[in-house]
């Protein structure tokens, strides 16, 4: 990929900023089959923007040879200003057609609103609804193949630690205080820890049901992003005992939990509590404004496959936003149909193929 010095900097002029358009994340995919654009419409640091990842795929019995382009929470515009995100819009929908890809696909941070829909401090936002509306007139349809999460947990981290401890739920306070008082030791990691952890996340996924790439691909993320100080991993420990860890990343005044991990050993010694609550304390002491629990359940009706996890983050006193979720643009119709047609049987027999290489990496 090109030098690009100052384009993590550029990011921030954007209140909706993430980790997943800087250029160690595009730097990370395209080892993996994919190439960075780095897209502007403009020669100033305002101007929108937007990292996009172009893919190479085959599609059907056929094996047509195709594009797809994706925008990983992005673009990045004023998306109060109308008519910039028209202007955005324009000539990233150009971009897509020069690029003779099926579609483009983008999930960026727009607020639909915040807390759990029908409870009584739900806000709504009107803008929200406003691009899903301009995003509808312009031809993009929303996309049965959410990437990232559309909802999400936010805790505020601008307020001091008692008043962070104060809005968790009085069970989840007592679970913090619980794990340092049991003997759980919070560290933080290395390289060193990378293949423990692993070997923990893999012992998650099948536990908890969700699929995972290859030990390489997350060896590659969590040592780019801590060679760039943008993460580190914790580990909790009891008698020399790996119990559970989490990796933080942050990038300007965000902080994401990404990837967490625990074992099924003394539970009732709460070590992700603890974790929790350490890399809170570190996100602030990184001057880090928001800490994104990353992911909340589509369906607030408590049989979201997310429910179970959803009760543990809401436990620690964030606050629910909801989003647009991912929409695509199809530029090939024909094709665009063919691919989401095939799409969840390939997405289907690869997790079946991950679940089967996931036991081979823990003995199973």
């Amino acid at each position: 990929m090109k030098n690009l010095s100052d384009w993590n900097a550029s990011l921030l002029s954007f209140p909706s900023y993430h980790l997943f358009q800087t250029k160690e994340w595009a730097t990370v995919k395209e080892g993996y089959g994919w190439q960075p654009i780095p897209f502007t419409c403009g020669d100033d640091t305002a101007s929108p923007r937007a990292m996009v990842l172009e893919r190479s795929i085959s599609l059907g019995k056929n094996l047509i040879r195709s594009k797809i382009l994706y925008v990983p929470r992005g673009p990045l515009v004023n998306w109060e200003n109308i008519s910039q995100v028209e202007y955005l819009m324009d000539h990233l929908e150009q971009l897509g057609r020069e690029r003779q890809a099926i579609f483009i696909k983008i999930d960026p941070e727009v607020f639909l609103g915040k807390g759990i829909p029908g409870d009584q401090d739900e806000i709504s936002f009107p803008s929200g609804e406003r691009i899903k509306n301009i995003l509808r007139s312009r031809g993009w349809v929303y996309s049965s193949e959410q990437i990232q999460f559309q909802n999400s947990i936010w805790i505020d981290l601008i307020s001091g630690e008692d008043e962070i401890l104060a809005r968790m739920k009085q069970k989840t306070r007592y679970n913090v205080k619980l794990a340092t008082k049991k003997g759980v030791v919070i560290r933080q990691g290395s390289e060193k820890d990378f293949d423990q952890l692993f070997q923990l996340y893999a012992q998650t996924s099948l536990r908890d049901g969700f699929a995972i790439r290859g030990k390489q691909y997350y060896f590659d993320v969590w040592s780019r992003f801590i060679s760039a100080g943008m993460a580190t991993p914790f580990l909790a420990e009891y008698e020399g005992e790996i119990l559970g860890g989490l990796f933080l990343f942050w990038f300007g005044k965000k902080s994401w939990y990404l990837y967490g991990m625990s074992s099924e050993a003394h539970r009732d010694l709460m070590p992700n509590y603890g974790l929790q609550w350490s890399a809170i304390q570190f996100a602030r002491q990184q001057g880090c404004e928001i800490y994104d629990l990353w992911g909340a359940p589509d369906h607030f009706d408590g049989q979201d496959r997310m429910s179970g996890v959803f009760r543990f983050k809401q436990g620690l006193g964030g606050e629910v936003v909801r989003m647009i979720g991912a929409w695509d643009f199809p530029i090939q119709k024909s094709r665009y149909n063919i691919y989401t047609q095939v799409l969840p049987k390939v997405m289907a027999m690869m997790r079946r193929k991950g679940k089967q290489a996931t036991l081979q990496e823990v003995g199973g």
